[in-house]
């Protein structure tokens, strides 16, 4: 630990946080945040052999605020690094809900699928082969479907768990299909388009679209034409033309932020916004 206290003190500590005075109790959280991230398992220990149910609460929301703020911290380096890897920025989203997850733990789910689609690939076949290949990994090998059972579940943005179920919304199964191809070396990119998200193909005289959550069905521009004017909606670049990381992870955020409006998690709802601000600043 970066501090230089006993446990005998640490302990003296955690118990003023019962204190009946607030302002006490808002002078022990601010010195325990103070000490660091990695206080947190001396606090879950605290709070595992606690049986006062008002300390109980106070260690969780330290702990809670403790990562919460570690998350943000990740989010602004992501946000502000050249290469802004798609998979770091679903993992730093992924911690809100599972602090304790390694990126290495979620790289190596990613790797183990990217490996059953290239066991499979072959650079010789047509780019419409290609595709049609991931498909039949992804879709019927290794069965990833969209989850339309619990559509506005928290869980479709927590790729963890998209990894793990096989289920996912529109574009965390996107997400998945995007890393596979990009490692396969494909010029496959995301699409912003309203109320879904899907991929693009393009390179050369090349150039189509892939619904990950319609199991990754290949359609064309006048699709996109056809499906804006169902929505009464006029035509703009952004609809056709490939989008970066950054306009991913802002989706990702902002379907996490109605999620939890829509099972009636305001607090979380107001948790994640502030994730929003962080990737909508300049």
């Amino acid at each position: 630990m970066n501090i230089q206290m006993t446990d005998k003190e640490l302990n003296a500590l955690v118990s003023l946080l019962d204190d009946g005075d607030q302002e006490i109790k808002e002078h022990v959280r601010g010195k325990i945040i103070s000490l660091g991230n990695e206080i947190i398992p001396f606090l879950e220990s605290k709070w595992e052999g606690s049986f006062n149910p008002e300390l109980q609460k106070e260690i969780e929301e330290i702990v809670h605020d403790m990562q919460l703020n570690l998350l943000m911290e990740r989010l602004t380096n992501w946000k502000n690094s050249e290469e802004k890897e798609l998979l770091e920025g679903l993992w730093i989203i992924n911690t809100y809900l599972y602090p304790e997850l390694e990126f290495e733990q979620l790289n190596a789910l990613m790797q183990q699928i990217y490996f059953d689609v290239w066991t499979n690939f072959k650079n010789e076949l047509s780019v419409y082969d290609k595709i049609k290949l991931i498909n039949n990994v992804m879709f019927n090998d290794l069965k990833f479907s969209a989850n339309t059972k619990n559509f506005h579940s928290p869980s479709n943005s927590m790729i963890k768990t998209v990894l793990e179920t096989k289920k996912g919304n529109p574009i965390s199964l996107c997400s998945v299909y995007l890393l596979v191809a990009k490692k396969l070396g494909l010029p496959v990119y995301g699409v912003n388009l309203p109320n879904l998200f899907v991929l693009t193909y393009q390179s050369g005289k090349f150039k189509f679209y892939i619904n990950a959550f319609n199991k990754g069905l290949i359609f064309t521009k006048q699709d996109i034409n056809n499906y804006l004017d169902h929505l009464k909606l006029d035509p703009k670049p952004e609809y056709y033309e490939p989008c970066g990381n950054i306009e991913i992870i802002r989706r990702v955020i902002r379907n996490l932020i109605y999620s939890f409006e829509k099972i009636g998690d305001l607090d979380k709802s107001r948790e994640v916004s502030q994730m929003l601000k962080i990737v909508n600043q300049n």
